[in-house]
């Protein structure tokens, strides 16, 4: 089984920044994709704020471009979130995501985490 273990977040100023990190543990093959979601503003669904692949391909939500940046440590199983400039709007519970797969190609999981609280307030 696998799991995810978060950290980071918490209350920062307009402009300001916070780090995230998420660290998947356990028993499985490989890891694929680890990336952020939050709530899509107004919206039930979560969206995506950034996500890389194992061979370190990024994509990132176009609300955040310029300003975060996602990276991760294979060895570690590790993935980071680094956001810088943040705004107002970028408050929310962060959810931290990692697919791979348990013991072969044809046994894939996903994995979220808790959630993380990001804060931007004066």
């Amino acid at each position: 089984q696998v799991h995810v273990a978060e950290s980071g977040g918490g209350l920062v100023q307009p402009g300001g920044s916070l780090g995230l990190s998420c660290a998947a543990s356990g028993s499985f093959l490989d890891i694929n994709v680890m990336a952020y979601y939050r709530p899509a503003p107004g919206k039930r669904l979560l969206e995506v704020v950034a996500a890389i692949t194992k061979d370190g391909r990024t994509q990132y939500a176009d609300s955040v471009k310029g300003r975060f940046t996602i990276s991760r440590d294979n060895a570690k199983n590790s993935v980071y979130l680094q956001m810088n400039n943040l705004k107002l709007e970028d408050s929310a519970v962060y959810y931290c995501s990692v697919d791979g797969y348990n013991t072969s190609l044809s046994d894939p999981f996903l994995v979220r985490g808790q959630g993380t609280q990001v804060t931007v307030s004066s």
